[in-house]
Protein backbone atom coordinates (compact mmCIF):
# COMPACT_ATOMS: atom_id res chain seq x y z
CA UNK A 1 0.00 0.00 0.00
CA UNK A 2 1.30 3.53 -0.78
CA UNK A 3 0.78 6.19 1.94
CA UNK A 4 0.23 9.39 0.25
CA UNK A 5 0.34 11.80 3.54
CA UNK A 6 1.71 15.10 1.21
CA UNK A 7 -0.90 17.48 2.47
CA UNK A 8 -2.21 20.28 0.30
CA UNK A 9 -0.91 23.56 1.48
CA UNK A 10 -4.01 25.42 0.25
CA UNK A 11 -6.28 23.70 2.87
CA UNK A 12 -7.04 24.08 6.61
CA UNK A 13 -5.49 21.07 8.05
CA UNK A 14 -5.23 20.49 12.19
CA UNK A 15 -3.55 17.62 14.21
CA UNK A 16 -6.69 16.52 15.66
CA UNK A 17 -8.48 16.14 12.64
CA UNK A 18 -9.60 12.64 12.55
CA UNK A 19 -10.77 12.89 16.32
CA UNK A 20 -14.32 12.26 15.58
CA UNK A 21 -16.80 9.48 16.68
CA UNK A 22 -17.38 7.09 14.24
CA UNK A 23 -21.09 5.15 14.32
CA UNK A 24 -21.79 1.91 15.00
CA UNK A 25 -17.81 1.16 15.30
CA UNK A 26 -17.66 -2.22 17.09
CA UNK A 27 -20.09 -3.60 14.92
CA UNK A 28 -18.44 -2.55 11.69
CA UNK A 29 -15.13 -4.11 13.45
CA UNK A 30 -17.33 -7.21 13.68
CA UNK A 31 -18.41 -7.67 10.45
CA UNK A 32 -15.72 -6.69 8.22
CA UNK A 33 -13.16 -8.66 10.76
CA UNK A 34 -9.95 -6.71 9.64
CA UNK A 35 -6.47 -8.59 10.58
CA UNK A 36 -3.19 -8.25 9.13
CA UNK A 37 -3.07 -8.80 5.42
CA UNK A 38 -6.63 -8.00 4.46
CA UNK A 39 -7.64 -4.82 2.50
CA UNK A 40 -10.15 -2.69 3.02
CA UNK A 41 -12.10 -0.21 1.15
CA UNK A 42 -12.79 2.89 3.10
CA UNK A 43 -15.40 4.10 0.18
CA UNK A 44 -16.49 7.34 2.28
CA UNK A 45 -13.18 8.09 4.40
CA UNK A 46 -14.65 11.61 5.96
CA UNK A 47 -12.99 12.05 9.07
CA UNK A 48 -11.25 8.07 8.97
CA UNK A 49 -12.74 7.63 12.07
CA UNK A 50 -13.52 4.10 10.61
CA UNK A 51 -10.38 4.05 8.73
CA UNK A 52 -8.20 4.55 12.11
CA UNK A 53 -9.95 1.40 13.47
CA UNK A 54 -9.64 -0.89 11.00
CA UNK A 55 -5.76 0.02 10.47
CA UNK A 56 -5.24 -0.55 14.20
CA UNK A 57 -6.98 -4.15 13.66
CA UNK A 58 -4.12 -4.41 11.07
CA UNK A 59 -6.01 -4.11 8.06
CA UNK A 60 -4.86 -2.02 5.17
CA UNK A 61 -7.21 0.66 4.17
CA UNK A 62 -8.14 1.94 0.69
CA UNK A 63 -9.68 5.54 1.71
CA UNK A 64 -11.38 7.31 -1.10
CA UNK A 65 -13.20 10.77 -0.73
CA UNK A 66 -14.18 13.39 -3.23
CA UNK A 67 -14.06 16.24 -0.38
CA UNK A 68 -10.65 18.13 -1.27
CA UNK A 69 -10.80 18.50 3.26
CA UNK A 70 -10.94 15.58 3.79
CA UNK A 71 -7.99 13.87 1.89
CA UNK A 72 -6.02 16.62 2.90
CA UNK A 73 -6.73 15.57 6.49
CA UNK A 74 -6.23 11.87 6.12
CA UNK A 75 -2.87 12.81 4.44
CA UNK A 76 -1.83 15.29 7.05
CA UNK A 77 -2.36 12.55 9.52
CA UNK A 78 0.46 10.06 7.99
CA UNK A 79 -0.95 6.87 9.08
CA UNK A 80 0.92 3.94 8.01
CA UNK A 81 -1.13 1.05 5.35
CA UNK A 82 -3.48 3.48 4.61
CA UNK A 83 -3.73 5.08 0.99
CA UNK A 84 -5.71 7.62 0.36
CA UNK A 85 -7.95 7.89 -3.32
CA UNK A 86 -9.39 11.33 -4.77
CA UNK A 87 -12.69 10.51 -6.64
CA UNK A 88 -16.15 9.59 -5.49
CA UNK A 89 -17.01 5.89 -4.19
CA UNK A 90 -19.34 5.07 -7.37
CA UNK A 91 -15.93 4.69 -9.12
CA UNK A 92 -13.85 2.72 -6.55
CA UNK A 93 -13.41 0.25 -9.56
CA UNK A 94 -11.89 2.72 -11.65
CA UNK A 95 -9.88 4.17 -8.93
CA UNK A 96 -9.04 1.07 -7.14
CA UNK A 97 -7.61 -1.12 -10.42
CA UNK A 98 -5.58 2.48 -11.77
CA UNK A 99 -3.70 1.57 -8.39
CA UNK A 100 -3.63 -2.14 -9.20
CA UNK A 101 -5.70 -3.72 -7.28
CA UNK A 102 -9.10 -5.42 -8.57
CA UNK A 103 -9.93 -7.62 -5.35
CA UNK A 104 -10.72 -6.57 -2.17
CA UNK A 105 -11.59 -8.66 1.47
CA UNK A 106 -14.28 -5.51 2.08
CA UNK A 107 -15.97 -2.70 1.50
CA UNK A 108 -17.37 0.38 4.24
CA UNK A 109 -19.74 2.56 2.88
CA UNK A 110 -20.97 5.48 5.53
CA UNK A 111 -23.56 7.19 3.52
CA UNK A 112 -24.28 11.04 3.50
CA UNK A 113 -22.31 14.09 4.92
CA UNK A 114 -19.78 13.66 7.50
CA UNK A 115 -20.06 15.00 10.68
CA UNK A 116 -17.38 17.31 10.15
CA UNK A 117 -18.91 18.69 6.94
CA UNK A 118 -21.44 19.54 9.07
CA UNK A 119 -19.52 20.98 12.16
CA UNK A 120 -18.01 23.72 9.42
CA UNK A 121 -20.40 26.18 9.45
CA UNK A 122 -18.91 27.47 5.69
CA UNK A 123 -19.89 24.35 3.82
CA UNK A 124 -23.32 25.46 3.85
CA UNK A 125 -24.85 21.75 5.19
CA UNK A 126 -26.55 23.49 8.31
CA UNK A 127 -29.36 25.47 8.51
CA UNK A 128 -28.29 25.98 12.42
CA UNK A 129 -25.46 28.17 11.11
CA UNK A 130 -25.32 31.23 8.58
CA UNK A 131 -23.02 30.17 5.37
CA UNK A 132 -23.22 30.48 1.95
CA UNK A 133 -25.27 28.11 0.29
CA UNK A 134 -23.40 25.12 -1.17
CA UNK A 135 -23.97 21.86 -0.07
CA UNK A 136 -21.32 20.60 -2.71
CA UNK A 137 -18.99 17.82 -0.90
CA UNK A 138 -16.27 17.92 -4.13
CA UNK A 139 -16.45 21.48 -3.91
CA UNK A 140 -17.36 21.78 -7.75
CA UNK A 141 -20.48 21.39 -9.97
CA UNK A 142 -24.09 22.94 -9.27
CA UNK A 143 -24.17 24.22 -5.83
CA UNK A 144 -27.55 24.47 -3.71
CA UNK A 145 -27.68 28.18 -4.00
CA UNK A 146 -27.52 27.15 -7.85
CA UNK A 147 -30.23 25.14 -7.30
CA UNK A 148 -32.93 27.42 -5.58
CA UNK A 149 -32.31 30.28 -7.61
CA UNK A 150 -32.51 28.99 -11.21
CA UNK A 151 -34.73 26.20 -11.13
CA UNK A 152 -38.70 25.76 -11.96
CA UNK A 153 -40.75 26.07 -8.93
CA UNK A 154 -42.38 22.45 -9.86
CA UNK A 155 -39.18 21.45 -10.22
CA UNK A 156 -37.51 22.17 -6.99
CA UNK A 157 -41.21 21.14 -5.19
CA UNK A 158 -40.44 17.53 -6.82
CA UNK A 159 -36.92 17.45 -5.37
CA UNK A 160 -37.96 18.76 -1.81
CA UNK A 161 -41.00 16.14 -1.95
CA UNK A 162 -38.58 12.99 -3.59
CA UNK A 163 -35.53 13.51 -1.25
CA UNK A 164 -36.65 14.97 1.76
CA UNK A 165 -40.38 13.54 1.66
CA UNK A 166 -41.80 17.06 2.54
CA UNK A 167 -45.24 17.21 1.96
CA UNK A 168 -45.61 20.63 2.00
CA UNK A 169 -42.60 20.46 -0.81
CA UNK A 170 -45.09 22.76 -3.25
CA UNK A 171 -45.59 25.18 -0.48
CA UNK A 172 -42.02 25.64 0.22
CA UNK A 173 -41.02 25.63 -3.40
CA UNK A 174 -43.73 28.48 -3.69
CA UNK A 175 -42.53 30.86 -1.29
CA UNK A 176 -38.69 30.02 -2.51
CA UNK A 177 -40.01 31.45 -5.71
CA UNK A 178 -41.59 34.03 -4.28
CA UNK A 179 -38.35 35.22 -2.38
CA UNK A 180 -35.89 35.02 -5.13
CA UNK A 181 -37.75 37.39 -7.47
CA UNK A 182 -37.39 40.15 -4.76
CA UNK A 183 -33.09 39.05 -3.94
CA UNK A 184 -31.51 35.59 -4.85
CA UNK A 185 -31.10 33.37 -1.85
CA UNK A 186 -27.41 32.64 -0.97
CA UNK A 187 -27.14 31.86 2.77
CA UNK A 188 -28.33 28.82 4.78
CA UNK A 189 -30.50 30.78 7.64
CA UNK A 190 -31.77 32.89 4.92
CA UNK A 191 -33.31 29.87 3.13
CA UNK A 192 -33.96 28.34 6.38
CA UNK A 193 -36.27 31.16 7.56
CA UNK A 194 -37.69 31.35 4.36
CA UNK A 195 -39.39 27.50 4.96
CA UNK A 196 -40.27 28.46 8.43
CA UNK A 197 -42.50 31.29 7.36
CA UNK A 198 -43.57 29.07 4.57
CA UNK A 199 -44.66 25.87 7.29
CA UNK A 200 -47.90 25.53 8.52
CA UNK A 201 -48.17 25.67 12.64
CA UNK A 202 -44.94 25.30 13.53
CA UNK A 203 -43.70 26.74 16.16
CA UNK A 204 -40.73 24.51 18.22
CA UNK A 205 -39.27 21.38 17.79
CA UNK A 206 -37.61 19.96 14.78
CA UNK A 207 -36.82 22.66 12.64
CA UNK A 208 -39.10 22.60 9.07
CA UNK A 209 -35.89 23.47 6.74
CA UNK A 210 -34.39 19.87 7.80
CA UNK A 211 -36.06 18.19 5.04
CA UNK A 212 -35.45 21.07 2.38
CA UNK A 213 -31.64 20.78 3.14
CA UNK A 214 -31.65 17.21 2.91
CA UNK A 215 -33.15 17.42 -0.10
CA UNK A 216 -30.84 19.83 -1.61
CA UNK A 217 -27.88 18.10 -0.66
CA UNK A 218 -28.81 14.44 -2.23
CA UNK A 219 -29.78 16.42 -5.27
CA UNK A 220 -26.66 18.66 -5.51
CA UNK A 221 -24.53 15.65 -4.63
CA UNK A 222 -26.27 13.23 -6.59
CA UNK A 223 -26.24 11.03 -3.44
CA UNK A 224 -28.88 8.04 -4.18
CA UNK A 225 -27.24 7.56 -7.49
CA UNK A 226 -23.77 7.34 -6.27
CA UNK A 227 -25.31 4.95 -3.79
CA UNK A 228 -26.22 2.77 -6.51
CA UNK A 229 -22.96 3.04 -8.51
CA UNK A 230 -21.09 2.28 -5.28
CA UNK A 231 -23.06 -0.71 -4.23
CA UNK A 232 -22.07 -2.67 -7.65
CA UNK A 233 -18.54 -1.44 -7.87
CA UNK A 234 -18.35 -3.39 -4.20
CA UNK A 235 -20.37 -6.48 -5.31
CA UNK A 236 -17.97 -6.47 -8.34
CA UNK A 237 -14.82 -5.85 -5.99
CA UNK A 238 -14.85 -7.94 -2.95
CA UNK A 239 -13.79 -10.94 -3.75
CA UNK A 240 -15.12 -14.61 -2.61
CA UNK A 241 -15.92 -14.56 1.13
CA UNK A 242 -15.58 -10.66 1.51
CA UNK A 243 -18.12 -8.38 3.12
CA UNK A 244 -19.81 -5.15 2.21
CA UNK A 245 -21.03 -2.83 5.38
CA UNK A 246 -23.51 -0.14 4.53
CA UNK A 247 -24.44 2.63 6.88
CA UNK A 248 -27.56 5.00 6.02
CA UNK A 249 -29.21 7.68 7.76
CA UNK A 250 -32.31 7.98 6.34
CA UNK A 251 -35.36 5.88 4.96
CA UNK A 252 -34.32 6.61 1.36
CA UNK A 253 -30.84 5.21 1.62
CA UNK A 254 -31.81 2.32 3.51
CA UNK A 255 -34.37 1.33 1.15
CA UNK A 256 -32.08 1.20 -1.76
CA UNK A 257 -29.29 -0.75 0.23
CA UNK A 258 -31.93 -3.59 1.38
CA UNK A 259 -33.73 -3.95 -2.73
CA UNK A 260 -29.78 -4.16 -3.60
CA UNK A 261 -28.55 -7.18 -1.10
CA UNK A 262 -32.45 -8.78 -1.64
CA UNK A 263 -31.51 -9.10 -5.26
CA UNK A 264 -27.96 -9.47 -5.46
CA UNK A 265 -26.79 -12.80 -7.21
CA UNK A 266 -23.32 -12.40 -5.88
CA UNK A 267 -23.80 -11.33 -1.80
CA UNK A 268 -25.89 -12.50 1.05
CA UNK A 269 -27.61 -10.23 3.23
CA UNK A 270 -26.55 -11.37 6.73
CA UNK A 271 -28.67 -8.60 8.38
CA UNK A 272 -31.97 -9.80 8.40
CA UNK A 273 -32.73 -6.01 9.69
CA UNK A 274 -30.51 -3.08 9.85
CA UNK A 275 -28.31 -3.05 13.07
CA UNK A 276 -29.07 0.39 15.04
CA UNK A 277 -27.13 1.99 17.51
CA UNK A 278 -27.38 0.86 21.10
CA UNK A 279 -29.18 3.27 23.45
CA UNK A 280 -25.70 4.32 25.04
CA UNK A 281 -24.45 4.90 21.96
CA UNK A 282 -27.28 6.94 20.43
CA UNK A 283 -26.65 9.48 24.33
CA UNK A 284 -22.79 9.52 23.53
CA UNK A 285 -23.69 10.48 19.77
CA UNK A 286 -26.52 12.09 18.84
CA UNK A 287 -25.73 11.29 15.36
CA UNK A 288 -25.85 7.52 15.59
CA UNK A 289 -29.64 7.57 16.40
CA UNK A 290 -30.74 7.45 12.49
CA UNK A 291 -27.81 5.35 11.79
CA UNK A 292 -28.65 1.69 9.95
CA UNK A 293 -26.13 -0.85 9.09
CA UNK A 294 -26.83 -3.69 7.03
CA UNK A 295 -23.81 -6.48 5.96
CA UNK A 296 -23.79 -8.79 3.21
CA UNK A 297 -20.67 -11.31 2.34
CA UNK A 298 -19.93 -12.62 -1.23
CA UNK A 299 -20.88 -15.72 -2.12
CA UNK A 300 -18.25 -17.86 -4.18
CA UNK A 301 -20.88 -19.06 -6.91
CA UNK A 302 -23.35 -16.40 -8.45
CA UNK A 303 -26.61 -17.30 -6.85
CA UNK A 304 -30.02 -17.97 -8.75
CA UNK A 305 -31.55 -14.68 -8.93
CA UNK A 306 -34.86 -14.37 -7.47
CA UNK A 307 -37.76 -15.30 -9.20
CA UNK A 308 -35.52 -17.72 -11.69
CA UNK A 309 -35.35 -21.07 -11.38
CA UNK A 310 -31.65 -22.92 -10.76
Amino acid sequence: MTNMNTASPDLPTSPDSLSHTPVLAAEVLDALAPAPGRVIVDGTLGGAGHTRLLLEAGAAVIGIDQDPYALNRAREAGLPHLTVLEGNYRDMRELLAASGVTQVDGVLLDIGVSSFQLDDAGRGFSYHTDAPLDMRMAQAGESAADVVNTYAEEDLAAIIYEYGEDRHSRRIARAIGQAREKAPIESTVQLAEIIKRAYPGFSKGIHPARRTFQALRVHVNDELGALRDGLQAAEALLAPGGRLAVISFHSLEDRIVKRFLRGSTWLTPLTKRPVEASEAEQVGNPRARSAKLRVAEKTALEKTAPGETP
